[in-house]
């Protein structure tokens, strides 16, 4: 799709449609009242009748029988204007697109939603405008014929010149951003027979071409020099060849240290041995949902080029029953040397990214952040809304979480209580995959900081998140993407914090928690 921005007129624009808007219990203002006037006063008609009331989700649709050149103006509705925020831009901009693609229409022109209102920037509202509009039109049809015909071409159309500039450089990173989001989406929809761990270290070599990134696969020979006994583990019962995928992005010459994504990328997972039900079983494609959105996030990541270092690793495998497949009661040891009895095979994410997270640590890479479809807990605590985040370092953490507020993507905190980690202990190893019934997206969490050797690190949940049953806004049914936009806003803040120490880097005037790592954040990232 093609995205413009352009000087003028809303009302002199070209196209099938345009898009203004209003507030819930306000007259129009500004290009809204201008093309009120154009049509003799329908908007403010409208609006006294009922037939137009500004609540946030509402897009109302005149036809403009020949009063201005688009055939259509579709009126959104943004709600309160006290709690008009950035995300609700993405999701007005979605909503309006479904809408008008409904109505065939190919080339829409709109407004910019919100700019100087509750503090957003004219250049932040582009940004989420392009998000939103691309997200919420996003449709996986690889396998079946679309149900309507795309939108072709979005204007956005501002009347001061002087603030194109602006306007395209939101415009810019939203495309790349959204781009980036429907890669992992595309990956993420993608039924299991088709996305393989080969697949997604094929997917991983055309982002590495296409955007110049460093590109590794390390395969089974590979992960058993390196004593990835975790991993292998988990890969025994498929017939399907386990790859260790990993993508640098050099954007500091200068310096030899990288931050760190990881993501989970189980093609598959049926549970092993230890398997799931049937009903909803199908939906276990997107267990590779996090190693999605890390090789999608370095795509984006090296368009946007921020001055920091970045490496993407992927552990890919399917989790299967068979004859060779890894058994409850098992033990295997992992990278880091740390033996593991495995009380379930169903418990398999937490054992790859085990080995991923020591790789990691090995390679000298901090801060970590890893994402992963880690625990039905965390779905049953947080529903489908949030993401669970968890870690080490709180200054860290704050930060995802101010990268998460950016991107419009919602997280909650939960805690790592020292005390739970009782229920890791293992009478044969040193540790054991799962813990009580109660609290599982916690233990899981304090597992895999079992691998950090205490490095700062942030490890994201997304079992709710990483699917939608249905869709608003700019989410879409299907895959979501959650996580990419997250990564790649850290990674731009990042870039611009870590010429001072790590402790200096994060949030202002919020306490470390005593006996935590400083970390190696430090100038050249």
């Amino acid at each position: 799709m093609e995205i413009k921005v352009i000087a003028g007129d809303i009302t002199q624009v070209e196209a099938d449609a345009i898009v203004v808007n209003v507030f819930e219990g306000e007259q129009p203002g500004g290009a809204t009242a201008v093309v009120d006037k154009a049509l003799d006063g329908a908007i403010t008609r409208l609006i006294s009748s009922g037939g137009i009331k500004g609540k946030f989700g509402e897009v109302s649709i005149i036809h403009t029988f020949g009063k201005l050149p688009a055939g259509i103006a579709a009126v959104a509705g943004l709600g309160k204007r006290q709690d008009f925020t950035l995300d609700k831009v993405r999701e007005v901009a979605g909503e309006s697109c479904r809408s008008l693609r409904k109505l065939n229409c190919h080339r829409v022109a709109t407004i910019v939603h919100g700019a100087d209102i509750n503090g957003i920037e004219s250049e932040a509202s582009a940004e989420a405008i392009v998000e939103g509009s691309l997200l919420g039109l996003y449709s996986f049809s690889k396998y079946k014929k679309p149900e309507y015909e795309d939108i072709k071409e979005i204007l956005i159309v501002e009347r001061e010149e002087g603030e194109l500039p602006a306007l395209e450089r939101g415009s810019h990173k939203g495309k790349v951003m959204a781009e980036a989001t429907s890669l992992a989406r595309d990956m993420v929809n993608q039924p299991a027979n088709y996305m393989t761990p080969g697949r997604m270290a094929e997917v991983a070599k055309e982002i590495a071409d296409k955007s110049k990134l460093e590109i590794n696969i390390f395969d089974s020979s590979d992960m058993e020099a390196m004593g990835m006994g975790a991993l292998l583990g988990v890969s025994k019962g498929s017939s399907q060849a386990p790859k260790l995928i990993t993508l640098s992005y050099k954007g500091n010459e200068s310096s030899e240290s990288a931050i760190g994504f990881i993501g989970k990328g189980v093609t598959f997972d049926s549970g092993g041995i230890s398997i799931k039900p049937s009903e909803g079983m199908s939906e276990m494609k997107d267990d590779m949902a996090g190693g999605a959105a890390v090789m999608a996030a370095l795509s984006a990541i090296a368009q946007l080029k921020p001055k920091i270092n970045v490496v993407g690793i992927i552990p890919a495998t399917e989790n299967l029953p068979s004859g060779s497949a890894l058994k409850p009661g098992d033990v295997i040891k992992a990278m880091n040397g740390k033996t593991i009895e495995v009380v379930s095979t169903d418990a398999e994410g937490r054992l790859i990214l085990a080995d991923a997270l020591s790789y990691a640590v090995k390679q000298g890479l901090s801060p970590l952040v890893d994402l992963a479809t880690l625990t039905g807990a965390c779905r049953v605590a947080l529903g489908t809304g949030y993401s669970g985040a968890f870690g080490n370092d709180q200054e860290l953490i704050d930060n995802v979480r101010r990268a998460a507020d950016k991107a419009g993507e919602k997280l909650w905190q939960l805690p790592l209580p020292e005390e739970y980690k009782e229920q890791n202990k293992s009478e044969i190893a040193d540790i054991k995959n799962i813990g009580e019934r109660y609290g599982g997206a916690i233990t899981a969490a304090l597992f895999l900081a079992e691998f950090t050797d205490n490095s700062p690190w942030v490890h994201l949940d997304i079992a709710g998140t990483a699917s939608s049953s249905k869709g608003s806004g700019y989410i879409v049914k299907g895959a979501t993407g959650v996580g990419v936009r997250t990564l790649v806003e850290l990674a731009l803040s990042l870039a611009t914090k870590c010429a001072e120490p790590f402790a200096s880097c994060h949030s202002e005037g919020v306490e470390r928690p005593k006996n935590l790592t400083q970390g190696k954040l430090r100038e050249g990232y």
